[in-house]
């Protein structure tokens, strides 16, 4: 297990959300808000998962289909779908997510660390697995599945 999972506290306390058949978790201290899903304004010549831009209350932030940058399907948006809106190396990006789901407080302890089995590639993805009583949820490291994009982007 990592040193940023056993030096965080506690208590962990996370937001999970859905992405075609999984769930997937991330830091709620890295939640700006949620809003529901609004069209975004596309830029040309992005990654397919930079679905365009948004106005966030005079604020031009990104939008990236959390689907798509996982290498899932990409998300077809509708009435259940999410805007999820992140600090993330401060900088504000809008996640694209099926459903918010949920707001859960786990216990540090019970974050397991993703198997060694998982290329370091796409274990890098994943601070941990959440085992819940009927299912395991995937908790993301933004740190590297957004802002490592950011800061080559800048």
């Amino acid at each position: 297990m990592s040193n940023a999972i056993k030096q965080s506290g506690a208590y962990l306390e996370i937001v999970s959300f859905h992405l075609g058949d999984q769930e997937f978790c991330i830091d709620i201290m890295a939640i700006r808000e949620i809003r529901g899903w609004a069209p975004v304004t596309p830029m040309p010549h992005t990654p397919p998962y930079v679905l365009g831009l948004i106005n966030l209350r005079g604020a031009v932030i990104p939008v990236i289909d959390m689907a798509c940058r996982l290498g899932m399907k990409m998300t077809e948006p509708s009435e259940r779908s999410a805007i999820i809106v992140t600090d993330i190396a401060g900088k504000l990006v809008g996640l694209l997510v099926e459903q918010v789901s949920d707001m859960m407080t786990i216990r540090s302890e019970d974050l397991q660390p993703a198997p060694e089995i998982i290329p370091e590639a796409q274990r890098a993805f994943c601070r941990g697995i959440v085992a819940l009583e009927k299912s395991m949820v995937c908790f993301l490291n933004l740190d590297t599945v957004i802002a490592e994009e950011l800061s080559q982007a800048a």
